[in-house]
């Protein structure tokens, strides 16, 4: 990671190898159009619907299906968890507008660091980027990764347990295969992301069309005192909207990739209040399906929520279910591959990370290096290392800094209020989501300040990172030579160029 560099020799290194890839390729009859005529860029391929597949895609993985006990727990009665679900919904809205009004007025990609770099200056943005480079992002990549095996297998292993390395092996897989999507084809990689997300939705349509069944039929019987509060305690709803919140996130995710959004001021804000209004509705109707068939006690002593109501509903048929939740995590890997690369990219452009990492594939038209970097990281991550732990304490950290990019939001309509902004929100919206982000930050030191402390110092080793790599730029010739060989090796292995 160095300072970029504007010297002769440095432009040079990347003139060179960029003309080793414009050779002419044969005339073509009748015309004289070159191959280095041809831009090598990312192009402006999202279009609505896939701007809203990426947003449904990536928000929807396998918590609905597996696991949505935690704010029936904290919440204390099935009437409060369905107003969790809502206000979460409502909340998450609020978030994703502001970052559509982020979106509009900065019309870069690149998502939370480019605001922060924008609003707060560079040392801020590379703390964050450090922090999601060297522990969440690899962490969040192979949980989710780790889910896939586990449910893509099971329908194979039923009833017995599958093999902790054939979890792993099957995982491995599927990030190869992703990385290698989005390493071909953007094009590919977003009707992939379609495909994924219509049948997210075909699932969690296979437990509420039944589950409305049911409701219509008359079995109301889980519902009767569905507000009763006796075991409700104002201490654990705040946890149950922090896991609420949890459910909803990757409403952002089409932000990190607003250079190819297609008309990006009417395409963000339309597909963020599509997706949030659907997502936000399939979560609620979902659940209210899960109480036709099951009791809050049963719910709550399940470990897959979705399983135990297609058990109890359709037999065996249920055993579809664990396939529809593997591809409803491999569509959560394809649209977090397909954002977090573009992070990168620009975080390369911005001179933070090395300059290959902001290249693109001179044919492919994807930026290959930055999808690529992700792969030895993660699956590190899945291989080694405590996942679940470290995510534990490093989830504090995503709220801490998306409530530092809406606060963003508010210091930039004081210190530029003259800012083109085609789509802008009413200031409460930004001020409500900011001071909840800051609230589940507290909540995290006040209940788990060891775990929290630890993702903190983490954070923090990005200060000295930030001078080491990025203002300390003094180094000897022969190894800036190096390094420049090697840039340029990389840049002929992967066959990449500057984007024009």
């Amino acid at each position: 990671m160095s300072k970029r560099s504007t010297s002769p020799q440095k432009d040079g290194v990347a003139a060179s190898v960029h003309r080793v890839f414009q050779k002419d390729p044969p005339p073509e009859p009748g015309g004289t159009k070159q191959f280095e005529d041809r831009k090598v860029g990312l192009g402006k391929k999202v279009t609505l619907l896939r701007g809203i597949s990426i947003i449904i895609g990536t928000i929807i993985g396998a918590g609905i299906f597996i696991s949505p006990k935690g704010i029936l727990k904290h919440s204390g009665s099935i009437g409060m968890s369905l107003v969790v679900w809502i206000a979460c919904g409502v909340l998450s809205l609020f978030g994703a507008l502001s970052y559509a009004e982020l979106g509009t007025c900065i019309k870069k990609s690149g998502g939370h660091y480019t605001y922060i770099l924008e609003a707060f200056g560079p040392q801020m943005a590379f703390i964050r980027l450090w922090a999601d480079l060297i522990a969440i992002r690899p962490a969040a990549m192979a949980v989710i990764s780790l889910a896939f095996g586990q449910y893509i297998l099971e329908p194979l292993f039923m009833p017995c347990d599958i093999p902790p390395m054939a979890v792993k092996l099957a995982t491995a897989i599927g990030i190869t295969s992703v990385m290698y999507l989005n390493s071909m084809s953007v094009t590919w990689t977003a009707r992939i992301q379609i495909i994924l997300t219509f049948s997210k939705l075909l699932a969690i349509s296979i437990i509420i069309v039944p589950g409305m069944y049911q409701l219509f039929k008359g079995e109301t019987r889980n519902f009767e005192n569905a507000f009763e509060l006796s075991n409700m305690k104002l201490s654990g709803m705040p946890l149950a909207f922090y896991s609420g919140m949890y459910a909803y996130a990757g409403w952002f995710y089409l932000n990190f990739v607003t250079e190819e959004v297609d008309n990006p001021e009417r395409t963000m804000p339309l597909a963020i209040c599509i997706s949030m209004a659907i997502v936000t509705s399939c979560y609620v109707l979902t659940n209210v399906a899960y109480y036709t068939v099951m009791t809050a006690e049963e719910l709550l002593a399940s470990e897959a929520v979705a399983v135990t109501f297609a058990e109890k509903l359709m037999g065996n048929f249920s055993i579809v279910v664990p396939f529809f939740v593997a591809l409803s995590c491999y569509g959560s890997m394809n649209g977090g591959v397909f954002a977090l690369s573009r992070m990168i990219f620009v975080a390369s452009r911005e001179g933070q990370l090395p300059e290959v990492l902001s290249m693109i594939h001179v044919r492919r038209h994807t930026p290959l290096a930055a999808v690529i970097i992700l792969y030895p990281m993660t699956m590190l991550q899945v291989f080694v290392g405590d996942i679940y732990s470290l995510l534990n304490f490093m989830s504090f950290l995503r709220w801490l800094f998306i409530g530092v990019v809406v606060l963003a939001l508010i210091y930039l309509r004081y210190i530029k209020p003259d800012l083109p902004r085609p789509f802008k929100v009413p200031l409460f919206i930004p001020v409500v989501f900011c001071l909840t982000c800051f609230f589940m930050v507290f909540l995290s030191l006040y209940s788990d300040p060891v775990n929290t402390g630890i993702g903190f110092a983490i954070s923090l080793t990005g200060i000295p990172a930030y001078y080491i790599f990025i203002i300390f730029n003094h180094r000897p010739k022969w190894l800036q030579s190096a390094l420049d060989s090697f840039n340029r090796t990389l840049q002929i292995i992967l066959v990449v160029v500057p984007a024009e």
